[in-house]
């Protein structure tokens, strides 16, 4: 079956603040993900999907199932034991891309399955990722955050805080870094979303649908366009994909001295407004950091 063709993120016209929001947390995945709030029909959806195309590559360690950083402390319990083993990790580069989360998701297909009949025949543990795994260090997407069971929502929160999946079953148990970018849209007619979870994004956008009669013409026209001959008119924005990902990359390359020189002029402004929440004022820092 033929894959499906993204579209442009660069082609998206308008709703300037989201694109913004979704680039800073690819530039700086610290900054803690961003909520997306807004009708049906405002390119929630389309955009979050379209930033696939332009992650940067990273660094993992060769073949593993959770793409641990060669270079971190924070390593699955395979790669923990290979390292042990072995003194030195092999290495690959692969890009991050963006793992949707389904609404309907259950909690086992979320952080995984442990196969406790293998582990007491064969005294070793056999785990089956979950969407977990495969979101660390890449971007979780979750379309319609606010319909999520909460039993997903508590092992989201846990992920989140944490930076590591842990399942237990029976005395066994397994472990691996979940460290990711979540990305939440949401229809605020179709219900609220949980303040704990509210509290973990670093950014909250609200997008409505254009209102200006040339945006909304040329809205309809790239539309019908990429729906005639989508290779055509993917080939049409390269250049500009290929432009702003190499301004994402050299705004990654660029963080440590902006956090640097911002640190300071930054803390003294929060005091000023006096910001009461910690997490507020150290996503503000990592979103200046990254805006430039």
């Amino acid at each position: 079956m033929k894959r499906t063709a993204v579209y442009p993120f660069t082609a998206i016209v308008g709703q300037e603040e989201m694109k913004l929001s979704l680039i800073l947390n690819v530039i700086n995945p610290a900054l803690g993900g961003v909520l997306i709030k807004g009708e049906k029909g405002t390119a929630k959806s389309t955009a979050v999907r379209a930033l696939a195309e332009l992650l940067p590559p990273m660094a993992a360690v060769h073949g593993c199932r959770f793409h641990c950083d060669p270079h971190s402390s924070q390593l699955c319990d395979d790669c923990t034991a290979k390292l042990q083993a072995e003194g030195t990790l092999p290495e690959e580069t692969i890009n991050m891309r963006v793992v949707e989360l389904p609404v309907s998701a259950t909690e086992d297909r979320v952080v995984g399955t442990l196969d406790i009949e293998h582990a007491i025949k064969h005294g070793e543990k056999k785990f089956e990722p979950g969407i977990l795994a495969q979101a660390n260090r890449n971007i979780l997407y979750v379309d319609e955050i606010n319909l999520l069971d909460d039993h997903v929502v508590d092992v989201l929160l846990d992920a989140a805080a944490m930076g590591v999946n842990t399942v237990e079953r029976e005395g066994v148990s397994y472990s691996h870094p979940a460290r990711f970018v979540l990305v939440g849209t949401m229809n605020p007619e179709e219900g609220d979303i949980r303040p704990q979870l509210l509290d973990r994004f670093g950014l909250s956008v609200v997008v409505t649908g254009e209102h200006d009669p040339l945006q909304r013409v040329e809205v309809i026209k790239r539309r019908l366009a990429y729906e005639n001959d989508a290779e055509s008119f993917i080939a049409g924005y390269k250049e500009a994909q290929e432009e702003l990902a190499e301004k994402i990359i050299a705004a990654g390359k660029l963080l440590p001295e902006r956090l640097n020189a911002l640190r300071d002029l930054t803390a003294l402004l929060l005091a000023l407004f006096k910001l009461s929440c910690l997490r507020t004022r150290i996503f503000i820092i990592y979103a200046d950091q990254a805006h430039f």
